[in-house]
């Protein structure tokens, strides 16, 4: 009997069933915190945003439109988080795309930014046609639990310039085409660009990214992530939200969030989580 239950648990783990290890990801929007937004402002709506966060519960959460004062709102209800970033207009008052991570179980080795443009080095250079200046914030992460480098991008592509939308994938998939053969390398953003049906989604596909959504055994929520904080046709499918990544991942779920309190969202954007799984080495 000892012998048999050897011989199973043994195939199981060549299988393998044991052999990776779950991840959740979160990517979301926040809205940008000093907008004159009436009822929908910041100040209204982000112990909302608190609790969609805390309800998901994710390890990596790629925030956008998130300004310093809304980070250390977020940090301070979840101690269990740390966080980086820095403003894409280096003021000190912009925009980030920021990267919240649990430090109990990843740990960053390195980190940095990037600007989306020709010069993507120069802080707050702009390029393309792109009506804004646009940044991409990475981290390279020790997973505990897998024992694995998770390499994390998060973004925000122009809501105007469909070149600079297109430019900047290819861009970011060139970063991480110099990562070692085999690495996990996640993107995640606010793409300003329908999945499935724009030339930013082509070319990030052509790149060889796969679609979370689109990978998941089992998918929750509509496929319209952009609301301006209304209901909307839950019909639609126009997701600008995506969680994309390159590597060995298995999709187990993948769902947009729909959570509301009394008719009033946490943003303008539904949050997007994924559950990837990491092979152990």
């Amino acid at each position: 009997m000892n012998r048999l239950l050897f011989t199973a648990l043994s195939l199981m783990v060549c299988a393998g069933v044991y052999a990776e290890v779950p991840l959740k990801v979160m990517t979301f929007n926040v809205r940008y915190g000093m907008a004159l937004d009436g009822e929908n402002a910041w100040p209204h709506r982000k112990d909302i945003l608190i609790k969609t966060i805390r309800d998901q519960s994710p390890d990596l959460l790629g925030l956008q439109e998130c300004l310093a004062m809304q980070a250390d709102y977020i940090q301070a209800a979840f101690p269990e988080y740390r966080w980086f970033g820095i403003d894409r207009d280096v003021t000190g008052k912009g925009e980030m795309t920021c990267i919240f991570y649990r430090h109990a179980d990843l740990y960053p080795v390195e980190s940095g930014n990037f600007w989306l443009s020709e010069t993507p080095e120069i802080p707050a250079s702009i390029s393309w046609d792109s009506s804004l200046t646009r940044i991409a914030t990475w981290a390279r992460f020790y997973h505990k639990e897998s024992k694995s480098w998770i390499h994390y991008y998060n973004t925000h592509l122009d809501h105007r310039g469909e070149e600079a939308r297109v430019q900047g994938i290819t861009l970011i998939s060139k970063r991480m085409a110099a990562l070692p053969d085999g690495s996990v390398a996640i993107l995640t953003g606010d793409f300003n660009a329908s999945a499935e049906k724009s030339r930013a989604y082509e070319v990030a596909m052509e790149e060889g990214f796969t679609d979370a959504w689109i990978a998941a055994e089992k998918r929750e929520g509509p496929e319209v992530t952009f609301t301006a904080f209304k209901t909307p046709n839950l019909d639609k499918k126009d997701r600008i939200d995506w969680i994309l990544f390159k590597g060995s991942v298995r999709v187990s779920r993948c769902e947009t969030i729909t959570y509301s309190e009394n008719g009033r969202y946490p943003s303008d954007h539904f949050p997007v989580c994924a559950t990837l799984h990491i092979a152990v080495p």
